[in-house]
């Protein structure tokens, strides 16, 4: 093989490896860790200081932080898409006893805790975009560590047959803050018997 051979190859396997890393990885480690730290820091802001924030103005007036479990990439997830054939119209209960509608869209299977999960993915009743979906989920960290109602996650199908659950993204409904709203509680089947020690902890004030 001549030596002109050789390189074409080499750089043809440099460039393939490039375009692979584009697309598997997309960010390195450090930019990953900063998207995480601006959206925690965008979180803190809403709940310190927007008009729709579920503090009272006396909460506010003393509120310091939201408190995290360090970032940890490896409860970054994809998870299979199981798409739910017979769609139903689930009333999920709220915290005041009222209900709530939304679509039960599909589940999402993953692996975490050294063992396969599923967790049920939510679609409210008017979601424009149908690739978002809502996740309400409570694990062994509940009532401990975490809020004893649970967490929640905003997802989006990114694959044909695959979504991204970004546990490090999990936060707190807005009944953790104060008790005069009313949060939808994680249905039974989003009661995960692993922790998730990632996300929002717990608030106190």
């Amino acid at each position: 093989m001549k030596a002109s051979q050789i390189i074409l190859i080499v750089v043809g396997i440099v460039v393939v490896t490039a375009v692979g890393y584009m697309f598997t990885a997309g960010e390195t480690p450090e930019d990953y860790i900063e998207k995480i730290e601006k959206e925690r820091e965008r979180q803190y802001k809403f709940i310190r200081f927007n008009i729709d924030s579920p503090l009272t103005e006396e909460q506010k007036a003393k509120f310091a932080s939201l408190t995290f479990y360090d970032i940890d990439p490896s409860y970054k997830v994809k998870a299979r898409l199981l798409p739910i054939e017979n769609k139903k119209v689930r009333e999920v209960p709220l915290t005041d006893g009222s209900m709530q509608r939304y679509i039960e869209h599909s589940y999402a299977e993953f692996e975490l805790g050294g063992k396969t999960n599923k967790l049920l993915l939510l679609q409210a009743m008017d979601e424009a975009d149908k690739r978002n979906f809502f996740l309400a989920f409570a694990d062994e960290t509940s009532a401990k560590e975490t809020y004893g109602g649970g967490r929640y996650l905003n997802v989006r199908q990114d694959g044909k047959n695959s979504i991204t659950l970004d546990f490090n993204l999990a936060y707190n409904p807005y009944c953790a803050y104060n008790p005069d709203y009313a949060c939808p509680i994680p249905p039974k089947e989003n009661l995960l018997d692993i922790a998730i020690a990632a996300g929002e902890k717990n608030y106190k004030e």
